[in-house]
């Protein structure tokens, strides 16, 4: 919360005033906050991995005992190449990463690229939107889990300020993906960002709201999957696009359009995997 701080004349007799210094020291002088200024958030927070953003979040990282959310136009994009850097500390001590209702099916060998065991993963597919709110409640209750992500489209404001409140006296961080749609929602989240991709590996994070003055200009990160970057050639990995391809025009006898169409009609062998 932010409130403003009284001066030393308005403070009132001296032990008055002793009194409120040795409050301002303590927990509750870490929760004030000047709404100009940077709020030095939770004790607990995880460093994101990117200088520039550890730069803008209070604390200096991802916090803890509060929601992170993370609005973006498509799930199942972005979310690994910017959380990936901070989860492998978060676990450090042992403890799982709670996937709720993500949108694919986890990829383990990505997910593996980024430092995170698979005896670590824990993914969990509620039947209803309900459940999944229910489900995260009770992980945020319970202090099971080294880190949280969930995915709840659905979820109304309301429902964000209870899980707000269980978060309170949770010891890890928490992000929840919404969809960009609901962004002039309201939201109990103490933190709330807005992810897009762009071209060059580029990720465009503009912060909507957090404990501190408000940030005009979007950043911009750099962020190459570990598994796919020694992929990548050095065309791919600069900023600017690849030149596009005239189209050839191919020409098919009747037997090779009946081969090509009854190709196209079979279903893919092989499933997205979030976490590449």
């Amino acid at each position: 919360m932010s409130l403003p701080i009284a001066s030393a004349a308005s403070c009132g007799p001296a032990p008055a005033c002793s009194a409120a210094a040795s409050l301002l020291q303590g927990p509750l002088g870490r929760a004030l906050w000047r709404g100009s200024e940077l709020a030095g958030g939770p004790v607990s927070a995880w460093s994101s991995g990117f200088a520039a953003l550890d730069a803008v979040l209070p604390g200096g990282g991802w916090p803890a005992q509060a929601l992170s959310e993370i609005l973006q136009p498509r799930p199942g994009v972005c979310e690994f190449r910017l959380l990936g850097p901070a989860l492998a500390p978060a676990l450090a001590g042992g403890r799982p990463l709670l996937l709720i209702n993500p949108p694919f099916t986890p990829h383990l060998p990505g997910l593996a690229a980024w430092g995170l065991a698979p005896r670590q993963l824990l993914w969990l597919a509620p039947a209803t939107p309900l459940q999944a709110l229910w489900t995260l409640e009770q992980a945020l209750k319970s202090n099971a889990a080294g880190a949280l992500m969930a995915w709840l489209p659905e979820a109304r404001p309301e429902q964000l300020r209870r899980l707000q409140a269980c978060a309170l006296g949770a010891h890890a961080p928490c992000f929840v993906f919404r969809p960009e749609a609901v962004a002039t929602q309201s939201s109990a989240a103490p933190l709330r960002l807005l992810l897009r991709p762009e071209a060059g590996w580029t990720l465009a994070l503009r912060l909507l709201k957090r404990r501190g003055p408000a940030l005009a200009a979007p950043l911009r990160l750099r962020a190459v999957p570990p598994a796919l970057e020694p992929l990548l050639s050095q065309r791919l990995l600069q900023d600017e696009p690849l030149p596009l391809a005239t189209p050839t025009p191919i020409t098919l006898t009747a037997p090779e359009s009946r081969d090509v169409l009854a190709a196209l009609a079979r279903p893919a062998r092989h499933a997205q995997g979030l976490g590449v």
